[in-house]
C-alpha cells in the first residue's frame, strides 16, 4: 500500500524548503481575525528552522483570478506568524521571480521567508508546469502542509512536488494518519454522522459512506429529505422534492452492504425559523402541514447513544440540527457530547471536519475531545467520498 513521506524523511540542514502552508485566515481591513490555520501550520516551520533549513512559506489566499490585488496580500500574515512561530518572519513581494529569489537569496539556516499570495498568477490555479518550475527554483525541498488544499491540482500543491524531493508536514501528516485510521483501516464498528442542508451537495458522499460503515446518521435538513422518500409528511420543513429517488437509492445501498441508517424518530418543530421561536417536539410522522423540522429530538438521540455505545470509530461531517438558533442547537450538541465522552473514556476514535462541523463542535465545547477535528472543508469532502487527492497523491511512495 503506498505510504506518504513526512518531513522525517529529509535531510533539510542548510537546504532551502519550499512549504506550501494554509494562509487562507480570515482577515478584517488588513488585520487577521483568526490565527487557527497560522498555528496549525507552526509545527512544520518551527520543526524545519530547528533542524537549520532555510524555511520558504507560500499560501494561496482568497480568489485575486490571477492578478495582483493588494487587499488580499499575505503580508499582514507575517507578523501574527512571527508572534506564533516565535522567530521573524522575512516577506517576499512576489511568490516567483526576481524579488522572491532574492529574498531567498538573503536567507540564513533557521529564518523563515514568507512570499506573496501565489494565485496573483494564474499559472496557480491553471497548475502551470513553468511556474512550478519557477517555484521548485527558489528551493532544494518541497514540503506540503496544506491538506485542505489538497484536493487542487494547483502548481504549488501538485506539479511542484514532482520536481523536489517532497514531504508532508506535520499538519497534513496528522491529518493523512487520522482520516486513514478512520476510514481506510477503521476499528469497527464504523459509524459515520452525516448532517447539513442538502443532499444534493453529498451524493456523492452518502454513496461512498454506506457501503463502508456499519451505522449512517443522517440529520440535518438533508433527513427531511430521506423522511419525504419513505411517504413522511415533512410540513414546511426543508427538503429537495427533486432528491427522493437519490435518497432511496441510498436506502437501497443501505440494504445490500448491510449498514444500519438512523435517520430521526422525533423531531423539533417549529412554525417559524427564528431564535427562541415557539417549539414543540413530536414523532416525525406527527409534523403538522404548517411546522418545520428544525432539530433532531431526545428519541432521536437516544438512539443515537444506543448504537455509540459498540461503535469503535466515528466520522461527523454536519450538523443534525439548525445549530446556529437556539433552541435547535440542542440535539448536535447532545449527540457531540456523547462522542467526546466516549472518545475521553478510550471508547472510540472520532474524526470530524467540515466548516460547520467545527463550528458545532465549539459550540458544544468538545472540539478538544474528539480525537482529531479537521479545518479542511472540500478536501475533507472528498477524502470521504473515496477520491484521490492531487495534492496528497504526489506525497505518496510506493
Amino acid at each position: 500500500m503506498p505510504t506518504f513521506r513526512t518531513i522525517d524523511d529529509l535531510d533539510v540542514a542548510g537546504k532551502r524548503v519550499l512549504v506550501r502552508a494554509d494562509l487562507n485566515v480570515p482577515m478584517k481591513d488588513g488585520v487577521v481575525t483568526s490565527t487557527t490555520r497560522i498555528e496549525r501550520q507552526a509545527p512544520t516551520i518551527r520543526d524545519l528552522c530547528a533542524r537549520g533549513a532555510k524555511v520558504i512559506v507560500c499560501s494561496h489566499f482568497d480568489r485575486p483570478k490571477g492578478k495582483v490585488v493588494p487587499s488580499m496580500s499575505l503580508k499582514p500574515v507575517a507578523e501574527p506568524m512571527a508572534r506564533i512561530v516565535g522567530r521573524p518572519v522575512a516577506f517576499a513581494d512576489d511568490c516567483i521571480g526576481p524579488d522572491a529569489a532574492a529574498a531567498v537569496a538573503k536567507l540564513k539556516n533557521g529564518e523563515v521567508l514568507l512570499l506573496e499570495n501565489t494565485r496573483f498568477h494564474g499559472g496557480e490555479e491553471k497548475n502551470d508546469p513553468e511556474m512550478a518550475k519557477q517555484l521548485a527554483a527558489l528551493a532544494d525541498l518541497y514540503v506540503n502542509d496544506a491538506f485542505s488544499s489538497a484536493h487542487r491540482a494547483h502548481a504549488s500543491t501538485e506539479a511542484v512536488a514532482h520536481l523536489l524531493p517532497s514531504a508532508a508536514g506535520r499538519s497534513m501528516q496528522a491529518e493523512l494518519t487520522a482520516l486513514t485510521k478512520a476510514l481506510n483501516d477503521p476499528e469497527r464498528p464504523l459509524m459515520a454522522v452525516i448532517g447539513g442542508a442538502k443532499v444534493s451537495t453529498k451524493i456523492a458522499l452518502l454513496e461512498n459512506l454506506v457501503k463502508k460503515v456499519e451505522v449512517l446518521v443522517i440529520g440535518g435538513a438533508m433527513a427531511n429529505t430521506f423522511l419525504a422518500a419513505e411517504g413522511i409528511a415533512v410540513g414546511k420543513s426543508l427538503y429537495e422534492a427533486d432528491h427522493l429517488e437519490t435518497a432511496r437509492k441510498v436506502i437501497a445501498l443501505s440494504t445490500d452492504s448491510g449498514a444500519a441508517i438512523l435517520l430521526p424518530t422525533d423531531a423539533v418543530v417549529a412554525k417559524e425559523f427564528k431564535p427562541n421561536a415557539p417549539s414543540r417536539t413530536v414523532p416525525v410522522r406527527e409534523v403538522a402541514a404548517d411546522e418545520m423540522i428544525l432539530d433532531v429530538g431526545p428519541a432521536t438521540i437516544a438512539e443515537f447513544k444506543k448504537f455509540l455505545a459498540t461503535t469503535k470509530t466515528v466520522v461527523w461531517n454536519g450538523p443534525l440540527g439548525a445549530f446556529e438558533t437556539p433552541p435547535f442547537d440542542n440535539g448536535t450538541v447532545q449527540a457531540a457530547k456523547l462522542v467526546a465522552d466516549a472518545t475521553k473514556a478510550g471508547h472510540l476514535l472520532s474524526v470530524a471536519g467540515g466548516g460547520d462541523t467545527v463550528s458545532a463542535l465549539n459550540k458544544a465545547g468538545v472540539t478538544g475531545d474528539f480525537s482529531y477535528v479537521s479545518t479542511a472543508g472540500g478536501a475533507f469532502l472528498e477524502w470521504l467520498e473515496g477520491l484521490e487527492l492531487p495534492g496528497v497523491v504526489a506525497l505518496m511512495t510506493k
